[in-house]
């Protein structure tokens, strides 16, 4: 999905919607210019901005570092979770539709962090992660609780090209009685992917059916690869 103009500006969100639904994923080119990317990432070693740090070999989640954001979120990051939400929930709750699930997501951030909150989930989620050479992400879900947004987004933060070797995104799809598909990403600087968290409604033949989604990062092979995650809802720690 190429953008007409640099940020969030001339996207047709209606194509977007139609690729996720689709897909599970949708790739928007030219969200962050070279010098957001830049601040991002000169970010990473102010200790004034993040809650938690975590060595991702600690927990075996791969070979890495990632930052938590605390509350309040630098200004970019909070404007882009607020405005990206209430895009992204129609399609959202037309999956709950299709699936018979009795979940309703509200139209705006805010009420999303007001019923997050009420599940004891109050932490910022949003993160920046860093890997150098040999680290990678293992396949996961981020969902933190009982409350969950079915969709994220992550922004690359610099140029796979010239930056770093290997650390393509990696996405599983695994459909009920059937091998996993793999799906492998190399979005530009820049670029922001939306995508799956836990799962998405695949049309059968008798309705709709679940199809879980996992993603990851492979191995880096030469230099720092960089990343922001956004996600909607909030933690419990």
């Amino acid at each position: 999905m190429k953008i007409k103009k640099d940020g969030l500006d001339g996207i047709i969100w209606e194509n977007v919607q139609n690729e996720i639904a689709q897909q599970g994923y949708s790739i928007l080119e030219n969200v962050l210019d070279d010098e957001d990317c830049s601040k991002l990432m000169d970010g990473f070693t102010d200790s004034t901005l993040y809650r938690k740090t975590v060595e991702m070999e600690r927990y075996r989640f791969g070979s890495g570092t990632y930052k938590y954001f605390k509350y309040p979120l630098p200004s970019l990051l909070s404007q882009l979770r607020e405005d990206i939400y209430p895009k992204l929930v129609p399609v959202a709750n037309q999956w709950m539709e299709d699936l018979k699930m009795d979940v309703t997501f509200p139209e705006n951030l805010a009420e999303l962090q007001k019923k997050s909150a009420l599940n004891g989930q109050h932490l910022a989620t949003p993160l920046i992660l860093k890997y150098g050479k040999g680290g990678y992400n293992t396949l996961h879900q981020d969902l933190y609780g009982d409350v969950y947004f079915p969709m994220q987004a992550v922004l690359f933060l610099n140029d796979p090209e010239t930056d770093y070797t290997g650390g393509e995104f990696v996405m599983t799809q695994q459909v009920p009685r059937a091998q996993s598909k793999a799906i492998v990403l190399r979005p530009k600087k820049g670029s922001m992917l939306i995508f799956t968290t836990n799962f998405r409604p695949m049309k059968g033949k008798k309705g709709h059916y679940r199809v879980t989604m996992k993603h990851g990062v492979s191995e880096v092979y030469s230099g720092e690869r960089y990343t922001l995650g956004i996600i909607f809802h909030d933690a419990t720690s």
